[in-house]
């Protein structure tokens, strides 16, 4: 089969004449980093030319990712053609591949990306792959090891920024990620992934009023953003004013218009959107606050009974078992509990082992929702973390409710003393919650500490400080 060799985007060669296909292939490396809704182009690539490696293999790897069972079918085109691949859509081709096969080693699965971007450095779409695979391992320090090993070759790149902060984020190391994820937003002021990340940064820090007033500022560029990007970016602002005590009809407006609402859309992933809806409901939930969220819930909790969107995401799963169980949906809960048991079961030994923890989470997250307060800290224990949670995928600032949802267990377990504890810790790192403090104000008087005044005093204070 005779063909020409085109360069792509990053400058590496490609098996094809055809110069749409490259284009096509090079939109589609454009939608992944800016976590765009038209990510479907990659198929356009193969209509240009169906005999194209690098075309088939990204576009197995974007059906794989959107569910579908045609994914296989293009990696087996891709294998067929393998004798005509550069050397470059060979590697790629052993990543995707194996990324794809049943009983994979996600351990390995980076290995072999690392192994890719040593050669390849410039490929940020491979990066990003790797990345998402560090997220739900729950290894941050990985995923910045994989941007400072290609970092050098990116200097001043578009995106590379965004990619750089977040483990930054991820590890803690606040002032760093924020000067990375200034560069990125210095370079394009589009960039979302930059954005999201400085909203990170300002929401650790409190100053929630400083992070709603960029976010919104940044909103028009969302538009094109895929349903998961433009509801997490809302929920960012909805949480910001969740925790900076702002009233709540501004929160409950966020929700209904720009989570709730994404719903509606031909090309929205309605299990994307059910994550950062469920997510925030979850807040106020254990803020008290379950008179104001009204109906919602019960109308959330009906499209959650929908088995199609479970198994998706396990960070969605968990929040579904607390919907379900809370709005009544008990054997729908217990069904998903199951089925969740029933999928670690057929997992490798050691994904069975890493996985375990997600399922204690669902199961704790059951109790809650029932209102079995003491047998959710049963399952959680003493020493419970949320941050050694994250392989369900997800990020501290999403975890953190599962901490928020552990205090207020140990508090109408009556053990104050413990919750007293551990607040104060956790007080001594972000110090500007309002909700945290007058958690801390009942667990002092549950004690009958003195204290309890003191508390009381500074959440009055920080609850009319960020928002009038």
């Amino acid at each position: 089969m005779e063909t020409g060799v085109i360069l792509d985007r990053w400058g590496y060669e490609v098996a094809t004449s055809s110069h749409h296909c490259v284009s096509a292939i090079n939109s589609y490396y454009h939608q992944v980093l800016i976590y765009g809704r038209e990510r479907s182009v990659i198929l356009e690539a193969v209509e240009h030319d169906k005999h194209c490696v690098l075309a088939n293999v990204l576009a197995s790897h974007f059906l794989h990712s959107s569910g579908s069972s045609r994914a296989l079918a293009y990696l087996d085109v891709a294998k067929s053609d393998l004798d005509h691949a550069t050397s470059y859509e060979k590697l790629v081709f052993k990543v995707v591949s194996y990324l794809l096969s049943e009983n994979r080693d996600d351990e390995e699965a980076v290995k072999l990306h690392s192994e890719l971007l040593k050669q390849f450095p410039r490929d940020l779409v491979s990066l990003k792959r790797a990345q998402v695979l560090c997220f739900y391992l729950g290894q941050p320090d990985r995923s910045l090891s994989l941007v400072q090993q290609v970092l050098p070759q990116n200097e001043g790149e578009n995106y590379i920024y965004g990619l750089l902060a977040f483990p930054l984020l991820e590890l803690g190391r606040m002032e760093d990620a924020e000067k990375a994820a200034k560069r990125g937003f210095e370079i394009n002021k589009q960039d979302c992934w930059s954005q999201h990340a400085l909203c990170h940064v300002l929401q650790y820090k409190c100053q929630f009023r400083e992070a709603v007033e960029f976010m919104e500022k940044c909103s028009s560029t969302w538009s094109s953003s895929s349903s998961f990007m433009l509801t997490h970016n809302w929920w960012h602002v909805a949480l910001c004013y969740v925790e900076g005590n702002a009233p709540r009809q501004r929160v409950l407006e966020i929700y209904d218009n720009y989570i709730w609402k994404e719903q509606n859309k031909n090309d929205a992933v309605s299990a994307e959107v059910y994550l950062n809806a469920t997510s925030l409901l979850l807040r106020l939930y254990v803020r008290g606050e379950l008179d104001i969220i009204g109906d919602r819930l019960k109308r959330l909790a009906e499209r959650l009974t929908n088995k199609a969107n479970w198994y998706i995401e396990w960070h969605l799963d968990v929040l579904t078992v607390w919907a379900l169980a809370k709005t009544g949906e008990i054997s729908k809960a217990e069904d998903l509990l199951a089925g969740l048991k029933n999928r670690i079961s057929r997992m490798t030994k050691k994904k069975q082992q890493l996985m375990q923890r997600g399922m204690t989470l669902a199961k704790a997250l059951y109790a809650y929702g029932r209102g079995f307060d003491r047998e959710g800290l049963e399952l959680l224990g003493p020493d419970f973390d949320a941050t050694d949670y994250k392989m369900i995928g997800a990020s501290d600032e999403q975890v953190d409710v599962f901490n928020e949802v552990w205090y207020c267990m140990l508090l109408d377990s009556g053990k104050a003393w413990k919750a007293i504890e551990v607040m104060e810790k956790r007080i001594k790192k972000r110090d500007g919650i309002p909700f945290l403090w007058r958690l801390l104000e009942r667990g002092y008087k549950l004690a009958k500490r003195p204290e309890a005044g003191i508390a009381n005093e500074k959440a009055k204070a920080l609850e009319g400080h960020y928002f009038k």
